[in-house]
């Protein structure tokens, strides 16, 4: 499983292209009952909605058989186990947890679930894509969007005794995320390992915290690939691809203070533009990443992802804040480059 998904498209959604639409109007049209999408979406409040699906699955949930548990295990797409090994994986989780904080990222252990909307609030992924539960909350389906909840926090804090504090907030986290959606091709599952880091702080001019925060990530990302061949991964042809998305005008300085800093100090890696890249445009802002690597047997993968968005802001509502983003697949990484 590759670290994004489709995620990155930057577009929503609709219930009709998930093929909600149709079913949805079938239930409404046969249940026979006026007015009761509307009564459960806008006039029942949070927590009445909550009391009733709680009753409402309760009931469901005591009319399952064992033998009918058992069908539902073996069937459903959500609920099987991961393929990997997991010593392995718990392995290399530690070991790349060790090298984050050389780093300076904290590690944080997320809950399974986070608020209702995290993904389409400020991330402009259709509610769809998710796994949402009864109780107002929906499984995290990437951690980058709960880290950046968690550096809002950290960020208000710092910015309660100085409200132009830079101090830049590093945040990381290896968690197991659940997407909706179906993914074409053999091997893709609904849940899968992703190490997701964001760094935050203050806008500090002349795109020096963007230069600057990119570099860091890219090369922390480098520093875990090169690094992993001590547990026994081979990973061959390391290539980093860079998106200006403002139109070239900050092309020169991503030259500059991130593609020739970072070649000059990782000369067996591949940097350039991906100026032809779609996917992420409207999700990312300002600058965005791409990481490929090749494996043993000469397939190449893109492994890691990131970009800038404009969430903290948003969450804060302090146009001053800046965040980036960015993710690296560890399922993929277990399951090809070993």
């Amino acid at each position: 499983m590759g670290w994004m998904g489709d995620r990155g498209s930057g577009e929503q959604t609709s219930s009709a292209a998930e093929g909600v639409g149709p079913w949805l109007d079938r239930v409404l049209r046969e249940g026979a009952t006026p007015g009761l999408l509307s009564a459960l979406a806008e006039r029942l409040s949070p927590a009445d909605l909550q009391t009733l699906l709680l009753e409402v699955y309760r009931r469901r949930a005591a009319a399952v058989t064992p033998s009918g548990l058992l069908r539902a295990y073996e069937r459903n797409r959500f609920t099987r186990p991961s393929a990997l090994d997991p010593g392995e994986l718990a392995r290399l989780t530690a070991f790349m947890y060790g090298r984050l904080a050389r780093h300076g990222f904290a590690g944080v252990e997320l809950s399974p679930v986070c608020p209702l909307g995290t993904s389409s609030a400020v991330a402009t992924v259709a509610q769809d894509k998710v796994v949402t539960t009864v109780r107002n909350t929906e499984v995290v389906s990437d951690a980058t969007n709960v880290l950046a909840l968690e550096c809002a926090v950290r960020r208000r804090e710092l910015l309660r005794d100085d409200p132009r504090a830079r101090r830049r907030v590093r945040l990381a986290s290896i968690h197991r995320v659940v997407r909706a959606q179906k993914f074409a091709g053999p091997g893709m599952s609904a849940h899968f390992a992703l190490l997701a880091l964001a760094t935050a702080g203050r806008d500090e001019g002349s795109f020096s915290f963007e230069t600057g925060t990119l570099a860091e990530q890219i090369r922390v990302h480098l520093d875990l690939l090169e690094s992993v061949g001590e547990l026994g991964y081979r990973i061959a042809a390391i290539r980093v691809l860079v998106t200006d998305l403002t139109g070239g005008r900050h092309r020169e300085v991503l030259r500059e203070q991130v593609l020739d800093r970072l070649a000059s100090a990782h000369p067996r890696i591949g940097f350039a533009f991906d100026d032809g890249r779609e996917s992420g445009r409207g999700y990312y802002r300002g600058a965005c990443f791409e990481i490929r690597a090749v494996t043993p047997e000469g397939d190449e993968f893109n492994l890691g992802d990131g970009g800038f968005t404009g969430w903290s802001a948003e969450l804060l509502g302090n146009a001053k804040e800046r965040l980036l983003i960015s993710g690296l697949g560890l399922e993929r990484l277990c399951e090809r480059f070993r």
